[in-house]
């Protein structure tokens, strides 16, 4: 169970700083910052995917363990179904995290900075714990 955990925590911690460091990347002008800003249709796609992606996955991310298969799994004591159960609700918060954050930085849109902000605010939510 701890080997489990202590995966599910790498992951967690691993896809945060992909995001710190792009954020770093941009901020420090080793890469160009704005690369994509007069290509308004993509920015448009972009957004609008984003968003839908940002507002379905995190209700599912947050009530996910609390879905009657997944918590029957669980309430077996089925490690494996705990981390891959746990692997993918980590998933669906940290990866539209890490595209929200390159996103921003792409295009110079505030949008994508804020739902980047609002996903982690989710994070200490999901975060792996062991039960004592």
């Amino acid at each position: 169970m701890n080997k489990t955990i202590s995966l599910l925590r790498t992951v967690l911690i691993a896809n945060v700083g992909v995001a710190v460091v792009i954020a770093a990347l941009y901020e420090l002008d080793i890469l160009p910052s704005g690369m994509f800003t007069g290509r308004a249709q993509d920015e448009f796609l972009s957004t609008i995917s984003m968003e839908l992606i940002t507002i379905v996955f995190i209700p599912v991310a947050l009530r996910l363990f609390k879905t009657k298969d997944v918590e029957k799994r669980l309430e077996e004591g089925n490690i494996k179904a705990f981390r891959k159960w746990g692997l993918l609700r980590i998933l669906m918060i940290t990866v539209p995290l890490v595209l929200n954050t390159l996103l921003y930085y792409s295009f110079m849109n505030t949008t994508f900075g804020y739902m980047a902000l609002i996903l982690l605010i989710c994070l200490p939510f999901i975060y792996p714990a062991s039960r004592k």
